[in-house]
């Protein structure tokens, strides 16, 4: 099934729904990262919770970024989501692995850790971004999420997400966020069966690697609350925005003296895009012309 987010409300627009399913880009992630299976979930899960907190922002050029720093051997985390559909990320330790948890299940929390912080940034494209920091609650990205949404923007929510590894990658990969608008926030009787209905769908992963449509997830949900699915359907993708004159643009920060060095020790430079491990190269002849360029400026503002 390909990559796709779609929307939806319920409960006569009490409710918002959200779905995406991010099984191919999930999979690119784990390739160019060359992840483990945890960090494959761990980064996975992070990255679907990225693409649905921003698909609520309205500027065109709005991105979202969660960074959570727990105390685990996963070393952290680091998402930039787009309105766009775009989404990228990495972590900390690539190859970590742990033994399942007591459900038999990829162990994300202790791999993250339980102690720490989930940092999310909202940014329109201009001005000040609005920032918000929560303590971890978990370490399975879902309830951190979760807790961020809670106490930081007032919103009752509640999120679904998973990652289904298997020997050849990711076979399945997405997530579902409801969430209770202001009209509605006040309506405990319609928070709790929300609650109740997102505990009663704990499979939802494996509802994913069965071939379920979001549309169909939905319906289990909410087709009784007056479902409404909104026609248009997103498509969502791992892309990042490096490149050559981005890296050249870094180096030349270092300054000539610096340059000089790398010239004369290592006859070029070499960079490695933490977002997507994408390697870029200078040769000589490129850094030869970045500190002819610094000089020039140099001496124009002289």
């Amino acid at each position: 099934m390909v990559d796709q987010l779609i929307r939806a409300t319920a409960a006569e627009g009490g409710i918002r729904a959200i779905g995406v399913i991010t099984t191919s880009l999930t999979e690119e992630a784990r390739r160019r990262h060359g992840l483990s299976y945890v960090a494959t979930a761990a980064l996975g899960r992070a990255m679907a919770s990225g693409l649905l907190l921003v698909s609520s922002m309205k500027k065109e050029h709005s991105r979202v970024n969660i960074r959570i720093k727990g105390d685990g051997p996963l070393g952290g985390l680091l998402v930039d989501a787009g309105l766009d559909g775009t989404v990228r990320g990495y972590v900390g330790n690539s190859d970590i692995e742990l033994p399942p948890n007591a459900q038999g299940k990829l162990d994300v929390g202790a791999a993250v850790g339980k102690n720490g912080y989930v940092y999310v940034v909202r940014d329109i494209g201009y001005g000040y971004p609005y920032s918000s920091t929560v303590e971890i609650v978990s370490g399975e990205i879902g309830e951190d999420i979760v807790n961020y949404l809670v106490n930081s923007e007032q919103t009752p929510s509640a999120l679904l997400v998973g990652v289904f590894v298997g020997a050849e990658g990711v076979v399945a990969s997405g997530g579902l966020l409801l969430q209770v608008m202001p009209k509605a926030s006040r309506d405990e009787q319609l928070i709790s069966l929300l609650e109740s209905r997102i505990q009663g769908l704990a499979n939802f992963t494996t509802l994913l690697k069965e071939g379920k449509t979001l549309t169909q997830i939905m319906k289990i949900l909410l087709s009784d609350l007056g479902l409404n699915i909104f026609p248009e359907v997103q498509l969502v993708r791992f892309k990042c925005g490096c490149s050559f004159e981005r890296m050249l643009g870094a180096l030349r920060l270092l300054g000539v003296a610096e340059l000089e060095d790398m010239i004369e020790k290592d006859k070029g430079a070499e960079a490695i895009c933490q977002f997507c491990s994408h390697v870029y190269t200078a040769n000589v002849e490129n850094l030869e012309q970045l500190i002819a360029d610094i000089n020039e400026k140099t001496r124009s503002a002289l």
